[in-house]
């Protein structure tokens, strides 16, 4: 079956996995590794994406990642392809260095977020690379020293990661460590490397017998995350066909504010004030979403529209997926319909 093509937007967040060409070696010494998390810095600090859990395999590496201001696939190809060079020089070898691209799952934040953090930073135990806990605490080649306090990474968000467990540092550490001992028994994790339900549920026989019930499910091997993420994204990433901004904007664009408002309990007004409440920000941020993805208008039509700047329409964009999940909504239900042409 032929890949779909890659989902990304700016702020969706990634698992990220890379291996090595017939399963050789990415790595053949700390040279190597030191190059590889070089690079890696380079980017996360140039804003191309967030770093929030990391490790080095010898023969892969799995990243969970943030789309930062440009395309993921963007990033990754500077990254990979320029280790690669870089490895083939040192090592005076030719050919492809990674076994096919590289796998990215978009992940639904909760119940996610942590579990893969954990799973990711959990994998030099799981392989063997380390033999215990406090082993794993002086691991260089992870993002996991970094949130126990063994170390500085600057480049790596561990403020976003602890906050989940406490609001002081010291205390969220402490959950962290407490987090990561309750996994350490746990082996591979197949329902963490995408696929909707298809995995979680336990594969395509319990998919297809939840789909003889009266609900619909969505599987997607591009997507890891419950079936109402996985049919949003999907929604979201079908290409419509683009109108002009002009004919858009008086018409739809209204409409699309009046229906998100309703569905939030605010008023168009204040979905079009620069309100930074809660419930205004979620209503706005969907708006935004569907403005961009579904009615194709341009970020800075819909940033002046809504009295905010573009990059505030582009956090809407990659969060409207999840939020529309939250609340059990189709696309299609936001939307305005669409006028027929007359004959």
């Amino acid at each position: 079956m032929p890949r779909g093509p890659r989902l990304d937007a700016p702020g969706v967040l990634h698992h990220v996995m890379a291996r090595g060409i017939e399963g050789r070696a990415l790595f053949r010494e700390d040279r190597d590794r030191a190059d590889f998390v070089r690079r890696l810095a380079a980017l996360a600090q140039a804003g191309a994406v967030t770093v929030y859990a990391w490790a080095l395999l010898p023969n892969h590496v799995h990243l969970l990642v943030r789309s930062g201001h440009r395309p993921l696939s963007r990033t990754m190809r500077s990254l990979l392809t320029g280790y690669a060079g870089a490895f083939n020089r040192r090592h005076h070898r030719k050919g492809h260095l990674f076994q096919n691209r590289y796998k990215s799952v978009v992940v639904e934040e909760e119940p996610y977020f942590l579990e893969l953090v954990r799973y990711l930073h959990l994998n030099p135990l799981r392989t063997g690379i380390v033999q215990d806990l406090r082993a794993l605490d002086r691991y260089p080649w992870s993002g996991h020293a970094a949130l126990v306090g063994r170390g500085t990474i600057p480049w790596q968000d561990t403020r976003t990661v602890l906050a989940r467990f406490a609001p002081t540092r010291r205390r969220a550490q402490a959950g962290y460590r407490a987090f990561i001992a309750e996994g350490a028994g746990q082996g591979r994790r197949p329902d963490l490397q995408g696929g909707g339900l298809l995995r979680s549920a336990g594969g395509w026989a319990a998919v297809q017998s939840l789909r003889r019930g009266r609900e619909r499910w969505a599987a997607d091997e591009r997507i890891l995350g419950r079936s109402a993420f996985v049919e949003a994204i999907q929604r979201e990433a079908a290409p419509l066909p683009r109108r002009g901004a002009r004919d858009i904007l008086p018409t739809a664009l209204p409409a699309l504010l009046a229906r998100c408002a309703a569905v939030w309990g605010v008023t168009p007004a204040e979905v079009a004030s620069g309100s930074r409440r809660r419930v205004v920000a979620h209503a706005r941020a969907v708006a935004s979403c569907l403005a961009v993805r579904a009615l194709g208008l341009p970020m800075p039509a819909v940033a002046r529209a809504l009295g905010i700047s573009p990059t505030v329409v582009r956090a809407g964009v990659a969060r409207g997926a999840a939020l529309l999940a939250e609340r059990g909504l189709a696309v299609s239900e936001l939307l305005p319909p669409r006028k027929r042409k007359p004959r």
